[in-house]
């Protein structure tokens, strides 16, 4: 394999990756607040640190500007949906550092408000995940970037790759979050 490979990214630009993972002190948490909208509006140094990215070219951005093309989009989907319904959710993700290196984290993702029932943005804290849930979900995401990759129609490999995701869990009888916990 080489040492780096060329994928597309969100937007139609493309960037590289190494292949090489940052690994990051299991007594930091990597921290960060948004908007509704999902734009970035603080960054914690641990953030800046493991990314590679100053604040400045943080802030203002897409969250998903850290987002790995081999994360399923299904993962972000079911996020968006619990975390838009007041809900929180935990959730195994791989990152992308700014040269192209990847970190993976244990993630908390909270909707954030100000006074009774007013979203102001949501709050992310990230921890070092365990090395065997990291094993276990590596060939599940697989196979839901795979199905996503399956469909020419990027909203149908969603759909699909969502589905895959659903029959996965009612196959171990267990929700979401039992599944997330249990790794």
């Amino acid at each position: 394999m080489a040492l780096y490979d060329t994928v597309s990214g969100e937007g139609g630009g493309t960037r590289s990756l190494t292949r090489v993972e940052r690994f990051f002190p299991d007594d930091e948490i990597i921290v960060s607040k948004t908007d509704p909208k999902g734009r970035l509006v603080y960054v914690n140094d641990i953030f800046l640190s493991v990314s590679g990215y100053t604040e400045r070219e943080l802030i203002g951005q897409p969250h998903s500007v850290i987002r790995h093309p081999e994360m399923p989009r299904c993962v972000f989907r079911l996020m968006w949906e619990r975390i838009g319904s007041g809900q929180e959710i935990f959730a195994y993700v791989n990152n992308r550092a700014k040269n192209g290196d990847h970190y993976w984290v244990f993630a908390h993702v909270t909707p954030s408000y100000e006074g009774p029932g007013r979203l102001v943005g949501y709050h992310s804290n990230r921890r070092v995940p365990r090395r065997e849930a990291i094993e276990k979900i590596k060939p599940i995401y697989g196979a839901l970037l795979s199905e996503e990759n399956r469909h020419a129609d990027r909203k149908a490999g969603l759909d699909a790759s969502c589905r895959l995701l659903n029959d996965h869990l009612v196959s171990l009888g267990k929700s979401y979050d039992q599944f997330v916990h249990e790794l």
